[in-house]
């Protein structure tokens, strides 16, 4: 019985096909076809045959089944299929029951809105522990569906599959790989951007800058912790794309602000000092800041290049006290600014617009008393 039915679902008219009947058919070897239409007629080579050259001529037809019929398929005994009827394909829709129960995977994690980053705790993490979890982990997925780049056949090479672990800026990236090292998942320790920057490497150089550190300095911490580090040049350029202009425009907006608390209350008293970024004589720059003696607060901040100063860093200070008073005397009423004992600064005061200005000038004391 077994090998009956066996034998009609491969002779079954779904698995037949439609073919030219021509020379090259041997009953002898192909007895078990099934010629349509003619198929009464004798099965030698029918003499019209010889004037296939005839252009009027048609080859006939048959239909070939895949092996021995006791009982020839009668053609004339099928439905007949319109061709709005006819099915020329149909989609396999039925899953594998081994996956059709399996949890999706889960794409990795996008920055959405800004808490997404600044409202996070984060750690760190060594590799072999990652790795440790991963390997421990099992994917809901069966067998790798990677697809050859010109066949398009999937490798379905079944689980388990091997755990890599790599480094990619402050991140660390997990790949799940089948044995002809296709990647069935990746996962990234950071979430990402839009364009795939990585939360951590926008963090870490936003925040060296915010903290008054240097690129150099931290890089040779991670470095000396084994730890991945923003590359130098993604450093520079997250803080000139995001946050020199960004900074800038909240000094200036906070500053507003605190002038225009200053301009009601009437005389204040300033305070102002340099900071050069080498001692000696080969500064290159000069932060020149002033803070309002009585509420603590910075009111005018300038950065001094020594380029502006004819290359003379000696004079980098005076410039930016300069630039400083001039611009407070617009805003404010000062009445008095106190600075170091600063010689080319105590020698404006001594005749032309600053001695006429009426603002006094004093000495910070301890300066004043090592004078």
């Amino acid at each position: 019985m077994l090998m009956s039915s066996v034998k009609n679902e491969y002779n079954h008219i779904q698995n037949s096909i439609i073919d030219w009947e021509d020379d090259t058919w041997c009953p002898d070897k192909e007895a078990d076809s099934v010629s349509s239409l003619e198929e009464d007629e004798t099965k030698e080579v029918d003499t019209d045959f010889e004037d296939s050259e005839d252009e009027d001529y048609m080859p006939r037809i048959c239909v070939r089944t895949g092996g021995a019929l006791q009982n020839q398929i009668c053609l004339d005994a099928l439905p007949i299929i319109s061709m709005e009827d006819t099915v020329h394909g149909s989609e396999d829709n039925s899953q594998d029951p081994t996956t059709a129960n399996l949890p999706p995977i889960p794409e990795n994690a996008k920055v959405q809105v800004e808490d997404d980053v600044t409202g996070r705790q984060a750690s760190i993490t060594y590799h072999d522990c990652l790795k440790q979890l991963g390997e421990y982990l099992v994917l809901p997925v069966n067998m790798c569906n990677a697809k050859d780049s010109h066949t398009k056949v999937e490798c379905g090479a079944p689980r388990p599959f091997e755990v890599n672990i790599k480094s990619r800026g402050t991140a660390a990236i997990l790949e799940w790989l089948c044995p002809h090292g296709h990647t069935v998942w990746k996962w990234s320790s950071q979430p990402t951007f839009k364009y795939g920057m990585l939360a951590g490497d926008f963090m870490l150089a936003c925040n060296i800058l915010l903290s008054g550190n240097n690129y150099a300095k931290i890089s040779l911490l991670f470095k000396f912790m084994k730890m991945g580090m923003v590359d130098r040049s993604s450093f520079f350029r997250i803080q000139d794309t995001y946050c020199v202009d960004t900074i800038k425009d909240f000094w200036n907006d906070k500053r507003a602000e605190i002038i225009t608390k200053l301009q009601s209350k009437g005389p204040i008293v300033a305070l102002g000092d340099a900071r050069m970024d080498s001692p000696g004589f080969c500064a290159q720059y000069c932060t020149y800041t002033t803070m309002e003696n009585k509420s603590k607060q910075i009111i005018y901040m300038v950065n001094i290049d020594k380029r502006e100063t004819m290359r003379n860093s000696v004079v980098m200070e005076k410039e930016g006290f300069i630039r400083t008073f001039d611009t407070l005397r617009g805003e404010l009423n000062v009445t008095e600014i106190c600075t170091d004992a600063h010689a080319q600064i105590s020698a404006l005061f001594n005749k032309g617009k600053y001695k006429d200005s009426g603002v006094q000038h004093t000495l910070d004391i301890w300066y004043g008393s090592k004078t």
